[in-house]
């Protein structure tokens, strides 16, 4: 957990984007990051950061999936917005949302980072992504916990809360 807050803040702090998706209530979690990260980090100290979450933006996804496909709701959109060193985060319970595991493709195509917020055994973005916080377990709702819990260390970081988990 520690590596993924600090690969978070850090690709915040160089101003590189964070982008965020999910489905669902990981579509939930997707964006309160954003909404937690920005708002309380620039709030503490003035910070200027750069993070979406596409699950915000209505209209871009019903247009992706209406005229192109569902799959592609999130792939699109990161290959338009990521550039190398951006850091798209997939937020997945059980991994294996088609359309996040095409997002984090389409953001290694672009070289774009990635990390993946997942559960129960991982899925195919536990094997796919750079970067994963894994919770190792198969009831649904202590994922989405521990998942909105990660978010909340991340901004309690940015804010310069120490960051101690042992």
């Amino acid at each position: 957990m520690n590596r993924a807050v600090e690969l978070v803040c850090t690709t915040l702090r160089e101003g590189r984007q964070v982008i965020t998706c999910g489905n669902g209530g990981s579509a939930a979690t997707a964006s309160h990051y954003v909404t937690d990260w920005l708002k309380s980090g620039h709030l503490a100290n003035g910070q200027r950061m750069h993070a979406v979450s596409l699950v915000d933006n209505i209209g871009l996804l019903t247009a992706w999936a209406n005229d192109v496909s569902y799959e592609e709701v999130f792939a699109g959109p990161v290959r338009a917005l990521a550039r190398p060193g951006d850091l798209v985060i997939a937020v997945s319970g059980s991994g294996n949302s088609p359309n996040v595991v095409a997002a984090v493709q389409a953001a290694h195509g672009v070289g774009a980072q990635t990390l993946a917020v997942v559960g129960y055994d991982g899925g195919r973005l536990r094997g796919l992504a750079h970067h994963v916080f894994w919770v190792p377990s198969h009831d649904m709702q202590l994922c989405e916990d521990l998942h909105l819990m990660f978010g909340h260390l991340v901004m309690k970081s940015l804010c310069g809360a120490p960051l101690v988990l042992d």
